[in-house]
C-alpha cells in the first residue's frame, strides 16, 4: 500500500502476524481470572507462614522469661557471685580488685548495671552493753562494724555528720540508719560501749556521729550485709531461744584498721558480683554454667587470686546448682510446650495438602486440556510454581517479617527456618499435586497403601515403646522427639483407621435411614459414605486434621489437668490438710481458740492434735525414736479420709480408759508394727520422762501430722493418753479441712494466741513486720493448701508452657475448621445444583439445611469420638513416663492418670466449634448459591 505521493506508508505497530497474536502473560492473566482463589491462597500462606515464624519465637521467649523469673525468684545473693579474701589494705585497693575482678566477666555472664557491691567487715558480732538500749528478751543488741563502697549514692544524710578518720584511742565514728536508731533506741552522740570476749581484751567503742535515711529498703545493695540498714531480729540457739537485735554500723574508707579490731576473728574483704539476668539467655545456659564455674573453682578463679595478689581469695556462688535446676525445669516443661506446637504443625500440614489436593482436583479439566493442546509438563509445572511465587512469596515475607518484628528474641534462625520450610511446602504443594495427574495408573494401589499404613503402625509401636522405656525429659537431652512425635504418630495410627472404618459405620446408618421415612437422612448419608462432594480421597484429610487437633488438645489438656491435681495433692499433703496452725515450743493450741477456728466459715473438720519426734519406744531392742501424735479419735479419722492419708477407723482408738497398766490403743507405721511385733504392748518415754503403756491396735501407712515419708510413727487416742499422760493435751497443732479462709485464720490467731503468749508482744513490733499487719509473732505459722497451691503455681515458666499450649490448641482447631470450610467450599457447585433440583421437586429449605448437616456432621462427629478415644489411649500408652514433679514443684508419684473429662471438653469444644462453622456455611453461602441456581440453570 502506497500513500497518495506514491511514497510508502509506515507499517503499524500493531501490524504484523506477531504481533496480533502475542501470547497474554500466563501468570498475570490466570490470577486475574481467579482473584478468589488467588486471595485465598495468600491469606492461607500468611496465616501458616506467621505461625510456623511465631511459635519458634514464642519457645525462646518463654525459655527466656522462665530461666529469669526463676533466678529473680532466688534473690540477689543467690544470682551473685561472691568473693572474700582476708582484711587487708586500704580503700583504694578494695577499688582496684574491683575493677579486677569485673573485668573477667562479660563472656559467658556480665555484671548488673548496678555494679559490684564491696567493702570490708568485722568478723563476729559485738555485744552492746549500754544501759536502755531495746532488749526483747534481756538479751544485749549485738552490732558489726561495716565499710561498703558507694554508701552515699544509697543513703541520705538526716542528723549529724559523715563518719570519718577515727583517732587513734578514741571510738571509730559510725553512722547508722533512722530505723536502726528507733529500734534499738540508739541517739546521735552516743558512745556505744561492747563488753569483752576475754580478760585481755579491750572492749572497743563506737561514736554515733550521723543518722542516715535509706533511699530504698529493698534495693539489692543492702543484701547479704549484716543489717546496716535495718535492726535484724536474730535468736540465741538453745532449746529456748531468746530475741535480740542485730545491726551494723557504718565506718569510713579510712577506717578498715579499726573494722578488724573490732573483732579480729572472721574480718574480711568481700566483693559481691551481681549476675545480669536480664541478659542470660535459655539457650546459651550450659555456656553460662560453665563460664561461672570457671570463675568461681577454674582456671579463671587461679588467675584472678595471682593478679590480685590476694592467695586467700575465696569465690563462692549458688549460679551454678540454680542452671542446673533451670535446666531440669526447662527439660520438664519442655514437652508440654512442644506438644501443643507440634500438633498445630500436623494439623497446618494436613490443611496445606487438602488446599493443593482440592486446588488439584478444581484445576484438573484445565491441566489435562493444557497438555492436550500440546503444553509440556515442565512448562505447565513452572507456570504453576509462577502463579504460587506472586500469592505465596510475598505473603511469606510479610507473615514472617510480622512475626520476628511482634516477637523479638535474639534468636531467629529457627523463626525464619520454619517459616521458610512452610513457604517451600506451600508453593510446591499444587505442583507436585499436578504432576500426579499426569502420572499413568499403576497397578497395586491398594497393597501400596496397605504397606504404608503397617508402616505407620509400626513406627507408632516402636515410638510409643521407646518412650516407655526411656522416660520423659532424659536430662541433658531436652525435649524428647519421640515423645513430641509419638501423640501425633498415634493420632495419625487413629486416622487411617477410622478413614477405614468411616464408610463401614456410615454405611450402616444408611441402611438403617433408608428402612425409616424420608429422602433426607438416606441422601446425605449416601452422599457421606462416598466422601464430600463425591470425593472421598479428598474427605481423609479434614477428617485427619480434626482428629489430630482433638488429640493434641485432649492429651495436652490432661497433662495440664494432672499438673493442676498433683499440685492441689501435695499442698495437701505438705499442710496436713486444707490448714494448719503450728505454735511455739512451750504455747498451747487453746481450746478457746480451736473451738473458734472450728467455726470459721468452709471449716468442714478440725482437731487439736500434739505431736512431737522426742518420743521413744521402750522395747527388747532398746529405745527407737518415733513420732508420736495425740489427737481425737473421731476428727483425726475424718481428716485422714479427707486427706487420703493414712485413714482409719476411730473405732480402733476406742478404749484404754483404765489405769496405768491397762494399754491404750495406738496405730502404728507398718514399719514399727515389724520392729513391735503382731498385737504387742510397749510403753512410750515422753520428753518429759513420763512414759505410757499402749498395745497397737492397727496399722496405717502414713498421717496427716506427719509430712514426708517417715516410717516410725504412732497414733494415739487423746481422751485415754491425756488421762494418763495431761502433759499430752498441750496440742501444738491445728489441722483442718474444707475451704478455710487463710485472712480469717491469720486474724484469729492474732487474736486468740498472740494475745496470750508474753513473747508475741516484743516480736510482733519488730522491725521485720513493719507495716505488715497480717505477721505473726516468731514461731508461728499458718498455711493453707489454697495458699501452698498458689505459691507452686505461680512460676512463669509453667504459666507460659501451657498458655503456649492453649495457643497450639485454638490454632489447631481454627485449622482444623478451614479444613473443613475447604472441603464444603470445593462441594459447594455440585452441591447446591442438587438442592437446586431438588427444590424443584418440593424440597423444603429447612430439610435443604438438614441434607447438608447429615452430609457433613458424620465426618466431625466420627473425627471427634475418633480423637477423644487416641487421647485417652495417648494418655494411658505414654502416661507411665511422666514424671510431673518438677511441672508440680513438688515431688508426686510418677505417672500420668487417665482422666476423662479434659478430653471430653476437648472434643466438644472442638466439635461445637466445627458445627457451628459448618451451619455457618450453609446458612450463609447456601441459600445464595441455591436462590441463583434456580435463576440461571445448572452452568456448570
Amino acid at each position: 500500500m502506497t500513500s497518495p505521493a506514491g511514497t510508502a506508508a509506515p507499517r503499524s505497530a500493531d501490524a504484523g502476524p506477531e504481533a496480533a497474536h502475542r501470547p497474554a502473560a500466563w501468570v498475570r492473566t490466570r490470577l486475574l481470572a481467579t482473584p478468589v482463589a488467588a486471595l485465598l491462597t495468600a491469606v492461607l500462606a500468611f496465616g501458616t507462614v506467621f505461625l510456623a515464624a511465631a511459635f519458634p519465637r514464642l519457645l525462646d521467649r518463654t525459655a527466656d522469661q522462665g530461666l529469669r523469673e526463676f533466678l529473680r525468684d532466688r534473690g540477689p545473693a543467690a544470682t551473685s557471685v561472691l568473693a572474700t579474701a582476708e582484711l587487708g589494705g586500704d580503700a583504694k585497693r578494695l577499688d582496684d580488685d574491683a575493677a579486677l575482678l569485673t573485668a573477667r566477666t562479660g563472656g559467658a555472664f556480665a555484671v548488673a548495671p548496678g555494679g559490684p557491691v564491696y567493702g570490708s567487715r568485722s568478723g563476729k558480732s559485738r555485744s552492746l552493753t549500754n544501759p536502755g538500749l531495746a532488749r526483747p528478751e534481756k538479751v544485749d543488741p549485738v552490732m558489726d562494724l561495716l565499710y561498703v563502697q558507694g554508701l552515699r549514692d544509697h543513703v541520705t544524710l538526716a542528723e549529724g555528720s559523715w563518719p570519718d578518720a577515727p583517732a587513734p584511742d578514741g571510738p571509730v565514728p559510725i553512722a547508722i540508719s533512722r530505723d536502726v536508731a528507733e529500734t534499738v533506741r540508739i541517739h546521735l552522740g552516743d558512745i556505744l560501749e561492747t563488753a569483752s570476749a576475754t580478760r585481755d581484751d579491750e572492749a572497743p567503742r563506737a561514736l554515733v556521729v550521723g543518722i542516715v535515711d535509706v533511699t530504698d529498703q529493698g534495693d539489692p545493695y543492702w543484701t547479704d550485709l549484716p543489717c546496716p540498714n535495718r535492726a535484724c531480729l536474730n535468736y540465741t540457739t538453745g532449746k529456748e531461744p531468746s530475741a535480740y537485735w542485730r545491726t551494723a554500723g557504718l565506718v569510713d574508707g579510712s577506717a578498715l584498721a579499726r573494722v578488724r579490731t573490732w573483732q579480729t576473728a572472721g574480718a574480711q574483704d568481700f566483693w559481691r558480683l551481681p549476675v545480669d539476668i536480664d541478659a542470660l539467655r535459655a539457650d546459651r545456659l550450659a555456656e553460662t554454667e560453665r563460664g561461672v564455674a570457671s570463675y568461681v573453682t577454674g582456671h579463671t578463679a587461679n588467675a584472678l587470686a595471682n593478679a590480685t595478689r590476694r592467695p586467700g581469695l575465696h569465690m563462692n556462688s549458688a549460679l551454678p546448682g540454680l542452671f542446673r535446676q533451670a535446666t531440669a525445669r526447662q527439660e520438664a516443661a519442655a514437652p508440654l510446650s512442644a506438644i501443643g506446637p507440634a500438633g498445630l504443625a500436623g494439623v497446618g500440614v494436613v490443611v496445606l495438602c487438602l488446599a493443593a489436593a482440592l486446588a488439584g482436583d478444581r484445576r484438573a479439566a484445565e491441566l489435562r486440556l493444557l497438555q492436550a493442546r500440546g503444553g509440556s509438563r515442565s512448562g505447565v509445572l513452572l507456570r504453576l510454581l509462577g502463579e504460587g511465587a506472586v500469592t505465596v512469596l510475598p505473603a511469606a515475607v510479610v507473615a514472617t517479617a510480622l512475626a520476628l518484628w511482634l516477637l523479638p528474641t535474639p534468636r531467629w534462625g529457627g523463626a525464619v527456618l520454619a517459616a521458610s520450610t512452610v513457604a517451600l511446602f506451600t508453593l510446591l504443594a499444587l505442583p507436585l499435586r499436578a504432576a500426579r495427574l499426569w502420572a499413568r495408573p499403576r497397578p497395586g494401589v491398594g497393597r501400596r497403601r496397605l504397606v504404608g499404613e503397617l508402616a505407620v503402625l509400626v513406627l507408632t509401636v516402636t515410638a510409643v515403646a521407646e518412650v516407655r522405656r526411656r522416660g520423659v525429659a532424659t536430662a541433658g537431652e531436652g525435649a524428647d522427639p519421640l515423645l513430641v512425635l509419638a501423640p501425633l504418630l498415634l493420632a495419625l495410627t487413629g486416622g487411617l483407621l477410622l478413614a477405614r472404618l468411616q464408610p463401614l459405620l456410615v454405611g450402616v446408618l444408611t441402611r438403617v435411614a433408608a428402612r425409616r421415612p424420608g429422602a433426607v437422612g438416606f441422601l446425605g448419608l449416601t452422599r457421606a459414605a462416598r466422601g464430600t462432594g463425591g470425593r472421598a480421597g479428598s474427605s481423609v484429610l479434614p477428617l485427619l486434621a480434626l482428629l489430630l487437633a482433638v488429640t493434641t488438645a485432649g492429651f495436652g489438656a490432661t497433662v495440664l489437668g494432672a499438673v493442676d491435681t498433683g499440685r492441689t495433692r501435695a499442698a495437701r499433703l505438705s499442710v496436713g490438710g486444707d490448714a494448719s496452725v503450728i505454735v511455739p515450743v512451750g504455747v498451747t493450741v487453746s481450746s478457746a481458740f480451736a473451738d473458734a477456728a472450728a467455726e470459721l466459715p468452709g471449716v468442714r473438720a478440725s482437731a487439736p492434735v500434739w505431736a512431737d519426734t522426742e518420743v521413744f519406744v521402750l522395747g527388747g531392742n532398746g529405745a527407737t525414736r518415733v513420732f508420736a501424735v495425740v489427737a481425737d479419735p473421731a476428727a483425726y479419722a475424718e481428716i485422714s479420709r479427707s486427706l487420703g492419708r493414712g485413714a482409719f477407723d476411730p473405732a480402733a482408738l476406742s478404749g484404754g480408759a483404765g489405769g496405768p497398766d491397762t494399754p491404750v490403743p495406738a496405730l502404728v507405721s507398718a514399719e514399727l508394727a515389724k520392729q513391735l511385733g503382731p498385737g504387742a504392748t510397749h510403753r512410750l518415754r515422753l520428753p518429759n520422762g513420763g512414759e505410757v503403756l499402749t498395745a497397737t491396735a492397727g496399722t496405717i501407712d502414713a498421717t496427716p501430722a506427719l509430712q514426708g515419708d517417715g516410717r516410725l510413727f504412732v497414733v494415739l487416742p487423746a481422751g485415754p493418753t491425756v488421762a494418763l499422760a495431761p502433759e499430752l493435751g498441750r496440742a501444738n497443732l491445728w489441722l483442718a479441712t474444707g475451704s478455710v479462709d487463710e485472712g480469717a485464720l491469720r486474724s484469729l490467731v492474732r487474736e486468740r494466741i498472740a494475745s496470750d503468749t508474753e513473747r508475741a508482744a516484743p516480736a510482733a513490733g519488730s522491725a521485720g513486720s513493719a507495716g505488715r499487719g497480717d505477721v505473726l509473732p516468731a514461731g508461728y505459722s499458718v498455711r493453707t493448701s489454697a495458699g501452698v497451691t498458689a505459691d507452686l503455681a505461680d512460676d512463669p515458666l509453667q504459666e507460659s508452657a501451657a498458655r503456649l499450649f492453649w495457643a497450639a490448641v485454638l490454632g489447631a482447631g481454627v485449622l482444623a475448621l478451614l479444613a473443613v470450610l475447604l472441603t464444603l467450599v470445593r462441594a459447594a457447585p455440585e452441591r447446591t445444583a442438587l438442592l437446586a433440583r431438588l427444590r424443584t421437586m418440593g424440597l423444603r429449605p429447612r430439610q435443604g439445611l438438614a441434607l447438608i448437616l447429615v452430609e457433613t456432621l458424620p465426618q466431625t462427629l466420627v473425627a471427634a469420638v475418633g480423637g477423644g478415644l487416641v487421647a485417652l489411649g495417648a494418655v494411658a500408652l505414654l502416661g507411665p513416663a511422666f514424671d510431673l514433679s518438677i511441672l508440680v514443684g513438688a515431688e508426686i508419684a510418677r505417672g500420668l492418670p487417665i482422666a476423662v473429662p479434659p478430653v471430653v471438653l476437648q472434643t466438644l469444644g472442638l466439635t461445637a466449634l466445627v458445627t457451628a462453622g459448618v451451619v455457618a456455611e450453609a446458612l450463609i453461602a447456601g441459600r445464595r448459591q441455591i436462590a441463583t441456581e434456580l435463576r440461571a440453570g445448572d452452568q456448570r
